[in-house]
């Protein structure tokens, strides 16, 4: 690996382990486990993994996702649920207000921009 190289892999960085504010939290107990593999300049990318659970969602930045494992339903106030599984990608842009269910452990690969 060269400094301007990185492969996007849980390995390449040390894990964070958290979970959604309990105010949020809907249903059930959902952890994070993240991946941080950069962080600079307004822009986050990484991996991320989480347990099943529902919490409310609230975008603010722009986010690019690819579902690596599990499934997962992303439902927009007001909108249809959305089902997301390993091969899916998707935009999540500011002003996403909704929940995130996991229904199957979901790990994603991302890309912030704030």
């Amino acid at each position: 690996m060269t400094a301007s190289f990185c492969r996007l892999t849980p390995e390449a960085a040390t894990p964070e382990h958290d979970a959604p504010a309990p105010d949020k939290v809907i249903s059930g107990a959902p952890r994070f486990t993240t991946w941080n593999l950069e962080e600079r300049d307004g822009l986050y990318c990484g991996i991320w993994r989480a347990t099943p659970g529902k919490w409310r969602i609230s975008y603010d930045e722009w986010e690019y996702c690819r579902i690596l494992e599990g499934h997962s339903i992303l439902t927009e106030e007001g909108g249809e649920p959305q089902h997301v599984r390993a091969g899916d990608s998707f935009v999540l842009r500011p002003g996403f207000r909704g929940t995130w269910e996991v229904v199957e452990t979901t790990t994603k690969d991302y890309v912030i921009r704030l």
